[in-house]
């Protein structure tokens, strides 16, 4: 047989191989609450419900994105969010909350809602995984007490050094972030219930 009827065989014999080749598995990732220490127990209730959230389009997606500069991103297809941000993030807003207000009892939309609950909502404008390990978030949030007393708002930006390489460290640099946003809400809470 001359060696131009083997070329065909070769190549097709390669053509199975390298379909029979892996690409590399997806890791999923979620936010979590930041556990504090010391936070005292308390004895009165309050209600507390957290409106829909809302994220820039550019991340509500389930690929991580990261900044690369100024003009463009990156968006991995291998590194993935395990839930939508827009569930994750007031997810963890409640638990962080119940930390930082003792007593407090915090569902999430679209959960039944008492009236007597402070509704809070959230505008998260800026969710940013940059490549040189720091997170920045920005959120426009307000509280609004129930029947009585005017809302109280604010604006939380924060910039979180990432403390080690890789996703885990861009996804836990996140949830301290959004700890943050969380305290802040929990000060405008404080000051609503005094009204």
């Amino acid at each position: 047989m001359s060696r131009y009827l083997w070329f065909p065989w070769t190549a097709i014999v390669l053509t199975l191989f390298a379909g029979c080749a892996t690409s590399p598995a997806s890791k999923f990732y979620t936010l979590s609450p930041v556990q504090v220490v010391g936070q005292s127990s308390g004895t009165k209730p309050i209600m507390i419900a957290i409106d829909p959230v809302t994220v820039p389009e550019l991340v509500d997606r389930s690929q991580i994105v990261t900044t690369l500069d100024a003009n463009r991103v990156s968006i991995d297809e291998f590194a993935r969010w395990a839930e939508p941000l827009k569930s994750q993030i007031p997810r963890v807003l409640a638990a962080d909350l119940v930390q930082f207000i003792p007593g407090a009892i915090v569902s999430t939309y679209p959960q039944r809602v008492d009236d007597n609950a402070y509704r809070i909502s959230v505008d998260v404008q800026a969710f940013d995984s940059s490549t040189n390990g720091t997170v920045t978030m920005a959120v426009i949030w307000s509280v609004r007490p129930p029947k009585r007393g005017e809302k109280v708002s604010g604006r939380s930006v924060v910039h979180e050094a990432a403390g080690g390489p890789g996703y885990d460290a861009l996804v836990r640099a996140h949830s301290r972030a959004l700890a943050s946003v969380a305290n802040d809400i929990a000060a405008a809470t404080h000051s609503a219930m005094r009204q």
